[in-house]
């Protein structure tokens, strides 16, 4: 028994209609399906929603919910802004920076590239505050995440006896050191 893949990813919207034209227009994603009904079926609360859900590419749906009965949305005040966010894979990196110029000129702020090592990312906030990133593999992706892949178990647990980053993985950085 396992778990197949993920079917879809839902978060909270302040407007579910601002927020489909927001990715269909920004991110190029398609419409796919909307629910809404005036009781939850998993609850039988009787509380009116909209459930939008919209194709994220190769399978992958994310969704989201208008409340209107409910308090205005806000973060954890607790956890930093750049922590909780949805990552999208994207093709090369043309394609984050052809989003890039595509955001920018929408007069979206955009943060990046940021190199990564094993992957290159831009960031973004969408209308509700949702941290997103756009993220492109780097050349040497696959054998870097051999190197990592050997030593994960090790890293988690000093980790859990430090809370310290573990050296194992250093040479991920120390190419982009040297050059500073």
């Amino acid at each position: 028994m396992k778990i197949e893949k993920i079917h879809h990813v839902a978060y909270r919207c302040k407007d579910a209609k601002e927020t489909v034209n927001w990715y269909v227009n920004n991110l190029n994603m398609d419409f796919v399906l909307a629910i809404a009904e005036n009781q939850v079926p998993s609850t039988h609360e009787t509380d009116p929603y909209m459930h939008v859900f919209l194709d994220a590419g190769d399978g992958n749906v994310l969704a989201f919910f208008e409340l209107p009965t409910k308090p205005e949305m806000d973060r954890d005040p607790n956890t930093p802004r750049w922590v909780q966010h949805i990552a999208f894979k994207v093709k090369d990196r043309d394609t984050p920076l052809a989003f890039k110029d595509k955001l920018e000129n929408s007069g979206i702020d955009v943060l990046g590239v940021t190199d990564h090592s094993i992957f290159h990312s831009i960031y973004f906030f969408d209308p509700n505050g949702h941290r997103i990133e756009l993220a492109c593999p780097d050349p040497k992706e696959e054998a870097m995440l051999e190197r990592l892949d050997a030593v994960k178990w090790e890293m988690l647990e000093e980790w859990s006896k430090t809370k310290r980053a573990p050296k194992h993985a250093e040479w991920l950085h120390a190419e982009e050191l040297s050059k500073a």
